[in-house]
């Protein structure tokens, strides 16, 4: 029995793709097919299918809304376990419990809800929890590492349930980034708060996104990560980068710290771009940007 059908059999209540598009499923609009997709509906499923992968030394990607991602024109040659449908969230008093799949605009707008404040930052983020708690995602001096409590996850085959004090968070960085596993979960604590306030300061920040980001076109978001001591779109900007393009792929010129799609753009294109733009930063600034977009393909 191959490796997919042994999957389809198992597992009957998750649903299944096979050669799926992941441009279909990134920010970016990018990226060729995989060789299985899957979305799983229950954490046992998703842990079943990640021990499955494992067993049979086969690549394995776990995908959230594909929000931070780049992949490869040639797509992904292995299974792509898929969270959206894992996006239950409880709220008891001022502490909610979120799967992984669950959206941050989601997340935000339970806490509006509850009249909890604290996640306001999280609005406007287009990831998942998982991915978010993964690489620590923030925005507006904001990041994860400062409402999430509790991690419940999967690292070397073994469940485990993890303060936020254990998961090595710093910028745009995590002990499962560092370690590797599988996010399934997270316990986030906020503060009450005025309904009014909390959505006030919501549109507020979606209101700047608006106006600073170049939210008309397929992104993956800031595609840079901040230097020390420096913002990567200044740096770009002032090297007189704004607009630069390579096929389809191209320097905002509403927001220099975003790579877009404009129509077409190849993930060759975008790495071309990045080389490009990378090279003429530190040739003027001595400054070496890094890449903040995650890459996966072959």
């Amino acid at each position: 029995m191959d490796w997919i059908t042994e999957c389809l059999q198992r597992f009957p209540d998750t649903v299944f793709r096979r050669d799926e598009p992941l441009s279909a499923h990134t920010t970016f609009r990018v990226g060729g097919p995989c060789a299985l997709y899957a979305e799983p509906a229950a954490e046992g499923d998703l842990i079943g299918l990640l021990e499955t992968a494992k067993q049979r030394s086969f690549p394995c990607l776990v995908l959230g809304r594909g929000s931070n991602l780049l992949v490869s024109d040639a797509g992904f040659p292995g299974l792509v376990l898929a969270t959206s449908r894992m996006n239950l969230i409880e709220v008891n008093g001022n502490i909610l419990r979120a799967e992984c799949g669950v959206p941050l605009s989601k997340l935000a707008n339970a806490a509006l809800r509850a009249g909890l404040s604290g996640a306001e930052f999280c609005h406007g983020i287009p990831g998942s929890l998982g991915g978010a708690v993964y690489m620590n995602a923030g925005a507006y001096e904001h990041s994860m590492a400062e409402i999430v409590t509790k991690v419940r996850l999967l690292e070397d085959g073994k469940l485990l349930e993890l303060p936020a004090s254990e998961m090595d968070f710093g910028y745009r960085r995590s002990r499962v980034m560092r370690k590797g596993g599988t996010v399934l979960s997270a316990e986030i604590v906020l503060r009450p708060g005025d309904p009014e306030k909390i959505a006030d300061t919501m549109r507020t920040l979606d209101e700047k996104r608006s106006q600073k980001q170049p939210l008309d076109y397929p992104s993956a978001g800031s595609y840079f990560k901040r230097p020390e001591g420096h913002f990567a779109g200044a740096l770009i900007e002032q090297a007189g980068l704004k607009g630069l393009t390579v096929g389809g792929a191209q320097v905002s010129e509403k927001h220099a710290g975003f790579i877009i799609n404009r129509g077409g753009a190849t993930c060759s294109d975008i790495l071309a771009l990045q080389e490009e733009v990378t090279r003429r930063v530190e040739e003027k600034f001595s400054v070496h940007l890094e890449r903040e977009v995650q890459f996966v393909g072959k």
